[in-house]
């Protein structure tokens, strides 16, 4: 079981979230640890593409080609992590990108995606490196 002053310091650690907390209790920020994110100002998001039930595959398929969304996504910059189709739902993607892209991502799947799925947005960190450190402690 994870304790809250041991989550708290494993938030702390993530860029984000130390900025924040440091912004929120009046202190200087401090220089960021690298992100698992892929450096300092990178972002993770992954992206839930549901799949509008009401519409047929070619239905949606021609919606995307129309608003341009398989020339447009992702926007330059932004890289995908992982896209997986998930039966029953939709498709999932995960991508990595500098944090000043975030409104064009979410623009971009306004303009382009809607009307074709329904979307969810999360922000994602790799907590792989994290895991093993507590698996490497926590024999």
């Amino acid at each position: 079981m994870i304790t809250r002053r041991k989550m708290w310091q494993m938030l702390s650690s993530l860029p984000l979230f130390a900025a924040v907390a440091n912004r929120a209790a009046g202190r200087e920020p401090v220089a960021s640890p690298p992100s698992p994110s892929g450096g300092p100002g990178m972002e993770m998001l992954t992206i839930f593409l549901r799949h509008d039930q009401a519409k047929t595959l070619d239905e949606i398929n021609d919606h995307l080609k129309s608003t341009g969304w398989y020339k447009n996504f992702p926007p330059e910059g932004a890289e995908v992590l992982s896209w997986y189709v998930v039966m029953g739902i939709g498709q999932v993607v995960t991508l990595k990108f500098p944090a000043e892209k975030l409104r064009e991502i979410n623009v971009l799947i306004e303009r382009a995606a809607w009307g074709g799925y329904r979307t969810e947005f999360y922000p994602t960190y790799d907590y792989r490196a994290l895991y093993k450190q507590e698996q490497s402690k926590n024999p």
